[in-house]
């Protein structure tokens, strides 16, 4: 019932409201600091709490009455529409602002024993009805409850919208056509979309489990997790519960989006577009969702974890417990993580451009997930088929590759180079080539590493287990120290020759029965692994023969050569006989005189006849002869 006098509406000065109406003041209200200047009838006549306030006050013989609603659940404007429905207003219910006036009246004791129908029974009424029916109601009621949350709490309003979502998604929504994506508001009763009232005949796509993603993380991250929480009671899907999780991250956590690969899959609700997001604590949200996140391996969600860790380290809002958890889970599934998502920047005080510390303990809880892991034997004839070993392959492929990326800080220490290696057993590996590459490339970005570094990090590999072309590059290297080069060759040659032994025993093996040449999966490796060291030694057998053959040939070349300048020789000693003066005078006719020397020694010789010198005399004139015969033929 409304005071005596005519009243108009209520108008503000300041920090303190008043009544147009033509009797005076005599209750003052202070909500939320500020002050209302009414009148005590209206507000007795609908408000127990304020009467038996009163009541106290005049038992006091106070005059002047003033009331301090500390407690009082909401702010002013709230409190303004409490006192416009006492004074006989209208007070709109929607589900903005449902659940603050439902717990004000509460809080006031607006009740039916102080009015018919008062405001506490037709708040309650509006909400069964109303909000716990309808998912984008329940919603932005929630959204409503942060600032009453206590009260809210007391009256069951979270607990009742939570169930009433929890229900929503665990039922089939074709039941009852919500929510509607997108342009849901205009869609027909048969289902079809209408366009400006005209049904255009096309029907809406049936709805994806994902549909609820967008909506529910326009929460706080308490009700996000209270209602992740009763799904899972409920029995949702583990991959959907995650989904959502994963979901909401993305949307408060800067940068997580991008090592997702975007939120683009799932459309936007009508709902969400009339809600604004919650105001997240970083911190707040990493712990729960790391409390919440499922057991669940796949590589979209390993890849998940090392985004939400490497966006955790960089805001520097992950504790020790949170950051061993993530470790933890991505470590049991690191088989399937990616080169890029291990990658992560160091954020701390170190040196290093890389996280390394943080990828060791991962390969550690790797291991560690795997008991029986350490006691495979390479050499077992169950490897290829053993799961683990499978995944233990993959692991070490990985964390190869990861060395040689990280090898080119200058700032990494080679016990880190080490220590990443050896945190797989020896078993991981059936070649290390891999091992090999990273080494080579972290002795070129560190060239100033003592000879006796490289040894120790040289160790790491096993050179019996390098493959033919990482043996060949190796004996080149001149980064590798000396000794590592030597012991190189000496397994190289160890390898040529048993391959050898292994071609005359597979070639032993062909030319017998065929009944006796059945071998297990084992030796068929073996074989393939001789025969392509026995192509090497071929090709060294067909390149030796090739030089051998250049070598005859440049000794043939030498040899023509030689008589080539003999031939010379005689062509150029002809030549100048013929152009001599004693040779053209004979031909002409005339003779020379002789010198006296030569007069002398014919005479000598002329009067001392013997019988050898007539003898070599008549066989230097046959040879004479015989040489014009041979002249004159050529």
């Amino acid at each position: 019932m409304a005071p005596a006098g005519k009243i108009t509406g209520f108008y503000r000065k300041g920090n303190e409201w008043f009544c147009n109406s033509s009797l005076p003041s005599d209750i003052t209200l202070v909500v939320d600091g500020v002050s209302l200047h009414l009148h005590k009838f209206p507000l007795l006549s609908r408000c127990g709490r304020i009467a038996n306030i009163v009541e106290e006050m005049q038992i006091t013989n106070e005059k002047t009455i003033l009331v301090d609603l500390e407690e009082f659940p909401g702010q002013s404007e709230a409190f303004l529409a409490i006192v416009k429905f006492c004074y006989g207003g209208r007070v709109e219910l929607t589900p903005r602002n449902v659940v603050m006036v439902y717990c004000a009246a509460d809080y006031l004791e607006m009740t039916d024993d102080y009015g018919e129908d008062n405001l506490l029974s037709k708040s309650e009424s509006f909400f069964h009805k109303h909000i716990l029916q309808n998912w984008k109601d329940c919603i932005l009621a929630l959204q409503s409850c942060e600032p009453v949350i206590s009260r809210a709490e007391k009256l069951h309003i979270v607990g009742r919208c939570l169930n009433a979502l929890s229900v929503m998604v665990c039922t089939d929504t074709t039941l009852f056509g919500w929510p509607m994506m997108m342009y849901g508001s205009l869609q027909s009763p048969g289902g079809s979309i209408l366009w400006n009232g005209i049904n255009t005949g096309a029907r809406i796509h049936s709805i994806e489990s994902n549909w609820w993603f967008e909506d529910i993380s326009y929460l706080n991250v308490e009700l996000f997790e209270r209602l992740i929480q009763l799904m899972e009671a409920r029995g949702i899907r583990p991959e959907n519960l995650s989904g959502a999780i994963m979901y909401y991250c993305k949307k408060y956590l800067p940068g997580l989006d991008r090592w997702q690969g975007g939120q683009s899959g799932i459309s936007r609700s009508v709902a969400s577009f009339s809600m604004t997001p919650a105001s997240v604590d970083q911190r707040v949200l990493l712990e729960s969702v790391v409390k919440l996140l499922p057991e669940k391996k796949g590589k979209s969600f390993c890849r998940f974890l090392l985004g939400l860790l490497r966006v955790a380290l960089i805001l520097g809002v992950i504790n020790h417990t949170c950051q061993e958890s993530l470790e933890r889970r991505i470590g049991m599934q690191l088989e399937l993580a990616t080169l890029d998502s291990l990658l992560i920047p160091s954020y701390s005080d170190s040196d290093t451009l890389y996280n390394t510390d943080c990828v060791e303990r991962m390969i550690h809880h790797f291991v560690s997930s795997e008991p029986n892991i350490t006691f495979i034997s390479p050499s077992s004839l169950d490897l290829e088929s053993s799961p683990s070993s499978g995944r233990l392959k993959k692991v070490a492929r990985l964390v190869d590759n990861y060395i040689a990326e990280v090898a080119s800080d200058v700032n990494l220490k080679p016990g880190k180079i080490r220590a990443l290696a050896e945190a797989l057993p020896e078993s991981s590996r059936s070649l290390h080539d891999g091992l090999y590459r990273a080494l080579d490339i972290y002795f070129k970005a560190h060239p100033w590493l003592s000879e006796k570094e490289m040894e120790l990090l040289c160790n790491i590999i096993d050179f019996q287990k390098l493959s033919i072309d990482a043996c060949a590059h190796a004996s080149q290297n001149g980064r590798l120290p000396l000794r590592v080069i030597l012991q190189v060759l000496f397994f190289e040659q160890m390898q040529l020759r048993k391959s050898l032994a292994g071609c005359l025993n597979v070639l032993d093996t062909e030319s017998a029965p065929a009944a006796s040449v059945t071998a297990p999966n084992e030796i068929t490796g073996q074989i393939v692994q001789r025969d392509g060291w026995v192509t090497v030694v071929r090709e060294n057998q067909v390149l030796k023969v090739d030089m051998e053959r250049m070598r005859t040939r440049v000794g043939e070349l030498e040899q023509e050569f030689t008589k080539i300048k003999e031939e010379m020789k005689k062509v150029t000693k002809s030549h100048s006989y013929l152009s001599s003066p004693r040779f053209v005078t004979r031909r002409i006719g005339c003779k020379l005189l002789p010198r006296s020397s030569d007069v002398e020694s014919d005479v000598v010789e002329s009067t001392t006849p013997t019988p050898r010198a007539s003898v070599e005399q008549a066989r230097s004139s046959s040879r004479h002869t015989r040489h014009r015969k041979s002249f004159s033929l050529f």
